[in-house]
């Protein structure tokens, strides 16, 4: 994939959250080193045993609708049949099949509510990528059409959309494909492959969890693990911003200086990342400037401000408990913007803070759809988030979080089968919590017992924003460590990570998998991963 698309299919997600009606696809990396992870990609070329025609004659139980079409090769891209159409009630569902096959499934998820179209730009360049390396290539729109039903309002025509987003649409859009790969090639898939971001990582954990027998191999990036978490965190940020005084980009700006200063060298290298900020003692009211009495500026923090900048960071809390975690130090970072050019600004700008008077920030739009539609039952579309007491309704919430969330640390079943599984976060993230991600593992490995590593490892990426961007190294060939790990048996002891500026890797660094931490040997460039060694905290 050229360097364009990987930078468009990397932001789509957050294109997705900041539109939050329109969500284009999750997936966050590419698989830019995949022939090497392959090692049979050139002797396996499956020819197709039917009629690409054929498959519009295809029925399960579940099918309503489909069809087959032949698609010629274009640019790098091969000749291919794809396949789409309608399981009940409203999934739209395609699998597309190049001529040369290489014997594996890779399926994409979606992000924010779903709904996108199948054809949507992001998704197609995805689609393009996984044919061109020889795999059978799967989506779905999860059961409902974001341009007709927006946000969460796909559950007012028919409650039973809500499910189908929840779990069902991605479990029977895997089967189906599975099912329409053998009949096509005349023999069955040998491995199966997940890889998305966001609510697309919530969509992989819960296959591992409840269908443990859809994939070989997971990767689920920055996943949106807790969604009702999440719902409470965003609306507990926005009764606290809609209390203080408005938090400027340039107040923003300042405080991620301080902490920056406070906090980079913590490792022992000062490198404009901070490594773990669990280690980062940082108080707003302490050490940013206070502004005097009656005053305010630029380049002081007013007493308001400081206070509700500490709660963002807390998260929200009941009668003096924490309920969820709150965003991380270096998650306001000023870090290059995510849709172009432009100025460079604070990461929480448009996600947590809104970015002019009177708007609205994204996570707390993702929630309040969210809320509104699926946590409420029935639905209440005029639902005024400003009534939510987190002392008496945050279980409000339990019902939907059943469902939705992707929460059971129980990973037997997945880990029986021969399953693995590979989750990466942002350290820095400032739509998903990442003490979320870290929290579901340790209690994965408290559940699954210390053979947990053996087919679960998390990796966290110091200075990445959600799903990648920030000012770290925020760009790494996942599914090539996932795919050699599933067939070759060779774990991923590190991933090696870059930060790539004006189409130049200006940093490597290498990803660790969890708890152990990237650690300079004292010699050689800090930008260079051969510089570093993974090593216990």
């Amino acid at each position: 994939m050229r360097q364009a698309s990987l930078r468009l299919v990397r932001w789509s997600i957050v294109a997705a959250i900041a539109a939050v009606v329109r969500v284009p696809s999750a997936n966050a990396q590419a698989f830019a080193d995949l022939k090497s992870a392959l090692v049979d990609y050139s002797s396996a070329q499956i020819l197709p045993r039917t009629s690409c025609s054929a498959l519009a004659h295809y029925r399960s139980r579940e099918i309503l609708v489909v069809r087959a079409a032949s698609i010629p090769p274009a640019g790098s891209t091969p000749a291919s049949c794809r396949v789409t159409g309608t399981l009940a009630p409203q999934i739209a569902f395609e699998v597309s099949l190049p001529d040369r096959w290489n014997g594996r499934l890779y399926m994409i998820g979606n992000g924010g509510l779903a709904g996108e179209s199948l054809d949507d730009p992001l998704r197609a360049a995805q689609r393009a990528s996984a044919l061109a390396m020889g795999f059978a290539f799967a989506q779905t729109n999860t059961g409902h059409d974001a341009r007709a039903e927006p946000g969460g309002r796909f559950i007012l025509s028919n409650p039973q959309k809500a499910l189908d987003y929840a779990y069902r649409a991605v479990h029977l859009t895997a089967t189906t494909a599975k099912a329409i790969t053998s009949r096509y090639y005349g023999k069955p898939i040998a491995r199966s492959y997940w890889n998305s971001c966001s609510n697309g990582g919530r969509q992989g954990l819960i296959e591992a969890e409840r269908y443990p027998q859809d994939f070989d191999g997971l990767i689920v990036t920055s996943p949106w693990i807790d969604q009702t978490g999440f719902t409470l965190g965003a609306l507990w940020n926005e009764q606290v911003l809609s209390e203080a005084p408005p938090l400027t980009e340039s107040k923003l700006a300042l405080l991620s200086r301080k902490v920056m200063s406070k906090c980079d060298a913590i490792d022992g290298l000062k490198d404009g990342v901070i490594d773990d900020p669990r280690r980062c003692d940082f108080d707003a009211r302490r050490d940013v400037p206070a502004c005097p009495a009656g005053t305010d500026g630029p380049q002081c923090l007013t007493a308001g401000e400081a206070d509700a900048i500490m709660k963002i960071y807390g998260g929200p809390r009941s009668r003096g408990k924490s309920l969820f975690p709150g965003y991380m130090p270096g998650s306001e970072a000023v870090v290059a913007p995510p849709f172009g050019p432009g100025a460079p600004a604070s990461a929480w700008m448009n996600f947590i803070v809104p970015a002019r008077p009177g708007a609205k920030p994204a996570d707390f739009s993702l929630a309040n759809e969210t809320m509104r539609y699926l946590v409420l039952s029935p639905p209440e579309p005029h639902y005024d988030y400003r009534a939510f007491d987190f002392d008496r309704d945050v279980h409000l919430l339990d019902a939907w979080g059943r469902k939705a969330n992707a929460t059971n640390p129980d990973l037997t079943r997945f880990k029986a089968r021969g399953g693995k599984l590979i989750m990466t976060y942002g350290w820095a993230d400032q739509v998903l919590q990442p003490l979320v991600g870290v929290r579901y593992y340790e209690r994965a490995v408290a559940r699954n017992g210390p053979g947990t590593r053996d087919f679960f490892r998390l990796f966290m990426v110091p200075g990445m924003t959600h799903c990648s961007g920030g000012n770290g190294t925020d760009q790494f060939d996942a599914v090539s460590a996932l795919i050699g790990w599933v067939e070759r048996h060779k774990a991923p002891d590190s991933i090696l990570a870059r930060r790539v500026l004006g189409n130049r890797v200006v940093r490597t660094r290498p990803l660790c998998p969890y708890p152990e931490v990237a650690r300079y040997s004292g010699h050689g460039s800090i930008d260079d991963a051969a510089s570093f060694r993974c090593a216990s905290p």
